[in-house]
């Protein structure tokens, strides 16, 4: 039977994006989707795709865009942008997505060539990374390891997601859980070349926020039940031998490592593997192995075997397991059976138990001395509450990596933000005609892009605000405040605001606040840039420093690329 050959389409050729009807409606229908999902507040949403399969619940940026089917080439161009940063760092997603959109559309409704916008943007950019990078800014701070409250604030920031459905006494003790977990994979031995342990995060389904809890060392999951036919309190504590196989044992040929076999008439290649694995067996009972653990699978004869002389068997582990496994025991990875063990080959436990969370059951590997591995127990009421939670723990982790790395973070809740848009308000009305020669444009093409820029980041501060409640900002620090809504606002200030929304400040007489975004009024006011200072408050807003610089250039950058945009070209076979 001949196939049917078909002749090749050409590929479609269109300009004219950025102007197009369908890119304003594509970048709209973008922003609000990650718009209603920021912040503490942001709602949830429902995945489904058309031919029925899982439903997703999520407000994670990795999640959802992750999950999204688009076929606009530009908003493909602008999720893949912002996973590629969120796999990278972890955290701001859903703020890379707003700004960029925000700036996308605006920079469509400038009646300013797009050539000029993207300098200026440019330009725009690199007077926050300045600003951001300099002593004298005043919506970062530093963070002091011998304190805990500002880590708190920090991992609390991150954790504090709606689809975890957390109590504000529950996403405390979380940010506890994650920072004391993080602090175990911290090395007390400090050398040359020395590394950050591991965090294994085991989800609980079904069990309450509370019953979470840290484990030093690794917990491994019993599926069946001769796993603990073998009486581990009759080992001796302290010298528990251990075997770490990452080669399938299955006695599979193509499962036996790379080679060629030559075989004779009549010989049965499983029968030897099979022999070859009992050869090994009997050397691992020899040298008193306790426990035996195989990133694969183990033939059930020699899982069978082993058992029957006292040696406890997992397998199935996955890869995930083994180089926290070879951390904790100091074990070499095991890659073939056909030669002998090495006796260095070999690692130990200080002791193992059997524990249960829920409905599962776990053999805790309790490590010799103090090593940097730990198991986090994460335990939620749904399933989704549970996958929610393990993925902003698993970004809490990161955060705290780039913490360690640069101790400093950025004012959250939306302050930052509109501290920068205030910044940049004054800074654009004292611009030099030689900056604005060396950007090619006139001081009214400046001053509107700078206008549209500052009005981006006010509207994704004010992205933050779900519930009807109005935004305003302050004359002196430039910070956001949110008011309830149908808040009388001709009342006394005291009795309308109350404190900012990273949590820094407290409300004052003498800050002159008025609405975010009215540029009228925010260009005729005298800004301070005052340092916070070093007392800080219980319960800061904080967002990681490096998260946060590297989400706003990847969002300008993005934007800047569909402003500049003249052709796509997209292949229809």
């Amino acid at each position: 039977m001949m196939s049917c050959m078909v002749p090749k389409k050409a590929s479609l050729c269109s300009s004219g994006h950025l102007n197009s009807d369908a890119l304003c409606q594509a970048l709209s229908a973008l922003r609000g989707i990650v718009e209603s999902c920021y912040g503490p507040f942001g709602r949830l949403k429902l995945i489904h795709n058309a031919v029925g399969g899982y439903v997703l619940s999520t407000s994670q940026s990795s999640a959802l865009l992750g999950n999204l089917s688009v076929s606009h080439p530009v908003i493909k161009l602008i999720i893949a942008s912002v996973l590629n940063h969120v796999s990278r760092f972890s955290d701001s997603g859903l703020f890379t997505a707003i700004l960029c959109c925000n700036l996308a559309e605006n920079a469509i409704r400038l009646n300013v060539p797009c050539s000029h916008i993207v300098k200026i943007h440019k330009h725009l950019l690199n007077i926050c990374i300045d600003y951001l990078t300099s002593e004298e800014c005043s919506c970062r701070i530093q963070i002091d390891f011998s304190n805990s409250k500002t880590l708190l604030s920090l991992v609390r920031t991150v954790i504090n997601k709606p689809t975890c459905m957390l109590t504000t006494k529950e996403a405390d003790y979380i940010s506890s859980l994650v920072l004391k977990a993080f602090f175990y994979t911290i090395p007390s031995v400090i050398g040359d070349n020395i590394s950050l342990g591991k965090m294994l995060i085991v989800p609980i389904e079904g069990q309450g926020v509370t019953d979470s809890c840290v484990l030093s060392g690794i917990l491994i999951e019993i599926f069946a039940s001769h796993s603990t036919t073998i009486d581990i309190t009759k080992l001796t504590s302290g010298c528990i031998k251990i075997a770490v196989f990452s080669v399938s044992m299955s006695g599979d040929v193509v499962d036996s490592g790379n080679g060629t076999w030559e075989v004779a008439s009549g010989f049965c290649p499983e029968d030897e593997s099979l022999a070859q694995l009992l050869k090994v067996g009997r050397q691992l009972v020899c040298d008193q192995v306790h426990l035996v653990v195989c990133q694969k699978v183990v033939h059930p004869i020699l899982k069978q075997y082993l058992q029957e002389q006292q040696v406890m068997v997992e397998d199935r582990l996955g890869i995930t397991l083994m180089e926290p496994l070879i951390q904790l025991t100091g074990a070499q990875s095991i890659s073939s059976y056909y030669h002998p063990i090495p006796p260095g080959c070999y690692g130990n436990v200080k002791n193992l138990c059997i524990v249960k969370f829920g409905s599962k059951r776990f053999l805790h590997l309790v490590p010799n001395e103090n090593k940097p591995v730990c198991s986090l127990v994460l335990c939620n009421r749904t399933e989704a509450g549970v996958n929610e939670l393990k993925l902003v723990c698993q970004s809490a982790e990161c955060v705290m990596r780039f913490v360690l790395k640069e101790p400093l973070a950025v004012l959250g809740g939306g302050c930052a933000e509109s501290h920068l848009a205030t910044y940049i308000v004054h800074k654009s009305h004292c611009v030099t005609e030689d900056k604005l020669a060396e950007l090619g444009c006139s001081r009214s093409e400046y001053r509107i892009v700078a206008d549209s820029f500052c009005r981006s980041l006010e509207r994704t501060a004010s992205s933050l605000e779900h519930d009807g409640g109005e935004n305003f900002v302050d004359a002196k620090y430039g910070h956001r405040w949110s008011v309830l809504p149908n808040m009388p606002l001709h009342a006394d200030w005291s009795e309308v605001f109350s404190r900012c929304a990273c949590g820094l400040y407290t409300a004052q007489q003498n800050l002159n606040w008025t609405v975010l975004g009215n540029r009228t009024a925010i260009t005729s006011l005298e800004m301070s840039l005052k340092k916070p200072s070093e007392y800080f408050t219980d319960r800061l807003a904080l967002d990681s420093y490096s998260v946060k610089l590297n989400a706003l250039q990847v969002a300008v950058e993005t934007a800047n690329l569909v402003v500049d945009l003249q052709y796509v070209i997209q292949d229809r076979n």
